[in-house]
Formats: structure tokens, C-alpha cells, sequence
């Protein structure tokens, strides 16, 4: 593939890149001074977005409530929903993540996976209500059965909000009581984290939030029903028609908990596998981020911890900025491209663009060139990404 011009035409990399072939790679010393940043804006209008999809997964859409109830009862689902939700929102900490809004996902060897895939077979048969299931494991998606953008804002509410409120410690399920809540069922580490918090109390409240989803064609309302086992979490959804009982959320656990507890362990024991085949590598020269628009997939090793309150990253705040700025100059047009920058700290800086998929590099070799920078990054592309990049 021919290599696209660096820089978008405008902004702070305009005036290098009339200095460069089409050809060439276009580099600048990064500079604060050179005009304003669009990055931020493009940050708070994501996060924007995000709250009107996270208000439309548990409330429907803002047409629907003026159907149900006029304009009162739009302000008054407003009013409950963002009260609370407003205060959980951090913009010191939102960052090129937020603008992505993607999904993590967990790294798996077929054989695991088509265990995981006969899992979600024999549970949507035993429990015949359910309508959509996903799965999850270490707060990474392995499969999902929902439409791409309601897995997308499901995906932000269970890693963000919910799981972090049920926090426990997790090797191997070692540190949890077994319990066999149920006579003659094996023992397991499986419990709700929405619905019933004891099994065995007959006042128990078999409460789950309700969520929308398809609201762009069918419209969905369903009961939210997840339940986890070590790592591994899975997600029921079921027609809020149906009303789960008692009895229902106890057969769901004899059912459920046992075979997600020996799942949950053959994925640990699988990942400690690859990891130890994979080799105890020294650090990296480099931190990235990656997404991919098509799948939604993102990976990033700039973030040691990314929760609505806390963005904490291994790189200085004045190299995330460059990233905002790159990423606010690929949004401006349509071609693949590639720029490469070398920051004041000396960090060299690249971003590439290619076939709906972005990467975006920090490497810390200030006596490197140019020519020296565009190498490392093959390297990476050939070695984690199987070269899904051409841009040569």
C-alpha cells in the first residue's frame, strides 16, 4: 500500500507536511504553542455521548418517555438518572479511551473458547427465558450475543460501575468460601450480583435492573441478570415480561454455578499456560493503545487502571495530550495516514491509521531517528498485531 501523507492539511502539522513528499513521513518537534487543542473537546463530547447512552440503557430513549408520560416524566427520569449518575463522572481522568468508548477483549486459545461457547448452548437451553447472554472474564468480553453498540454501553456499566462495587479477592477462587447452597449440588464459588443476595432466605427479593436494548428497531426491555464464579462473570437477559422468581434464581444457581466455577478454572489455568509459552520478556521499549472501529476492540498498555474516577497511565499527561491531538487530526479525513512526532521530552510519538484501525505508540529511545522509530513500530505491528498496518 502506498504510504498516505501525513497530517490532516491543518492544525499544527500542516506547516511540516508541506515540507515532506506525499511519500515521506511528516515530523515536527511537538511544541504546546502551536494553537489550541481540539483533544479535550473531543473527549467531553464523547463522554456526552456516553451519558445519553448509559441514560437510554436503563431508561429507553427520551421519545419513549415522552410516549409514556409527556414531558413530566422525562424530566423526572432525568432528574433520577443523572442526579446520581453525574457525580460518578471524573473529566480530569477521561482521556483517548473515553473517545474510543471499546471494548477489552480477554485473549483465548480455540479449545477454550468452544468450552465457553457450548457453556452458553447448554445454559440458554436449560434456562429457556434467557434471550441474550454475554460473557466475560477478568472484566475482558469473550462473547456477546447483544447488537454491537448495546454491548458497547453494557460493557462501560458492568466494568465501571458494577463490578468494581463487588470487588473480591480472586486466585483461583482460593480466597472465597466454597458453599453448596443447594442438597446434592456440587460445590461452587458462583453467586448474583444482581438479584438475591442470599439463596437460602425465603424473603429474598429477586429484584434485577431492567435495561433496554435494541431501541433503534425493536425495542427491548429485558431484567439484567449477572451472576459470577471466580473471573468469570456471565450476563443473562430475559423479557421484562417474564418475572424471575425464587425458585427460578435457585435453579439458575445449581445450574449455572457449579459448571461456571470448573469454566472459570480451566480459563485461568489455559491463560497461565500461554503465559509461561509466551516467556518472561524484560519491559518493552514502547506503551501503546489500539482500536479497531469495526469490532470495537481496544487494548491499551498506557493504562495501568482506567475507572470513571481514576485514569491512572505510565506515561506524563503532556504525551496523552499529543495522542488527543493526533487521533482530533486522523478524524479529519478519510485516508489512511501515519505521523510520527518527537516530543520535547524527548519520547518519540507515532500514530497510524489504517483500515478502520488506529495504534498509537510512546517509545522512550530519544537518541533514535526517524528512520531508526519507523522500524521499532513494524516490529510491534508484526509482532502483536500481525501486521495488520501497511502503511510503508
Amino acid at each position: 500500500m502506498a504510504a498516505a501523507a501525513a497530517g490532516a492539511g491543518s492544525g499544527p502539522w500542516a506547516a511540516q507536511e508541506k515540507q515532506f513528499p506525499p511519500a515521506l513521513l511528516s515530523f515536527f518537534i511537538y511544541n504546546p504553542r502551536f494553537g489550541p487543542r481540539e483533544g479535550q473537546d473531543k473527549v467531553y463530547s464523547s463522554v456526552l455521548r456516553q451519558c445519553y447512552s448509559m441514560y437510554k440503557l436503563f431508561n429507553g430513549t427520551f421519545l419513549k418517555a415522552m410516549e409514556d408520560g409527556g414531558v413530566k416524566l422525562l424530566k423526572e427520569r432525568l432528574e433520577k438518572f443523572f442526579h446520581r449518575y453525574l457525580q460518578t463522572l471524573h473529566l480530569q481522568s477521561c482521556d483517548l479511551l473515553d473517545i474510543f468508548g471499546g471494548i477489552s477483549f480477554f485473549p483465548l486459545d480455540k479449545m477454550t473458547y468452544l468450552k465457553i461457547q457450548s457453556f452458553i448452548n447448554r445454559m440458554e437451553e436449560s434456562l429457556n427465558i434467557v434471550k441474550y447472554t454475554a460473557f466475560l472474564y477478568n472484566d475482558q468480553l469473550i462473547w456477546s450475543g447483544l447488537e454491537q453498540d448495546d454491548m458497547r454501553i453494557l460493557y462501560k456499566y458492568l466494568t465501571t460501575s458494577l463490578f468494581p462495587r463487588h470487588i473480591e479477592p480472586e486466585l483461583a477462587g482460593r480466597d472465597s468460601p466454597i458453599r453448596a447452597e443447594m442438597p446434592g449440588n456440587l460445590q461452587h464459588y458462583g453467586r448474583f450480583l444482581t438479584g438475591p443476595l442470599n439463596l437460602n432466605d425465603p424473603d429474598a427479593k429477586c429484584r434485577f435492573p431492567k435495561i433496554f436494548v435494541n431501541t433503534d428497531d425493536t425495542y427491548e426491555e429485558l431484567h439484567l441478570i449477572v451472576y459470577k464464579a471466580m473471573s468469570a462473570a456471565v450476563c443473562f437477559m430475559i423479557d421484562a415480561s417474564v418475572h424471575p422468581t425464587l425458585d427460578f434464581c435457585r435453579r439458575l444457581d445449581s445450574i449455572v454455578g457449579p459448571q461456571l466455577t470448573v469454566l472459570a478454572s480451566d480459563i485461568c489455568e489455559q491463560f497461565n499456560i500461554n503465559k509461561r509459552m509466551s516467556g518472561s520478556e524484560k519491559e518493552p521499549q514502547f506503551k501503546f493503545i489500539y482500536f479497531n472501529h469495526m469490532n470495537l476492540a481496544e487494548k491499551s498498555t498506557v493504562h495501568m487502571r482506567k475507572t470513571p474516577s481514576v485514569s491512572l497511565t505510565s506515561v506524563h499527561p503532556d504525551l496523552m495530550k499529543i495522542l488527543g491531538d493526533i487521533n482530533s487530526d486522523f478524524t479529519r479525513v478519510d485516508e489512511d495516514e501515519e505521523i510520527i512526532v518527537k516530543a520535547m521530552s524527548d519520547y518519540w510519538v507515532v500514530g497510524k491509521k489504517s483500515d478502520r484501525r488506529e495504534l498509537y505508540v510512546i517509545l522512550n529511545q530519544k537518541n533514535a531517528n526517524l528512520i531508526e522509530v519507523n522500524e521499532e513500530v513494524k516490529k510491534l505491528c508484526a509482532t502483536q498485531f500481525n501486521n495488520i498496518f501497511f502503511l510503508d
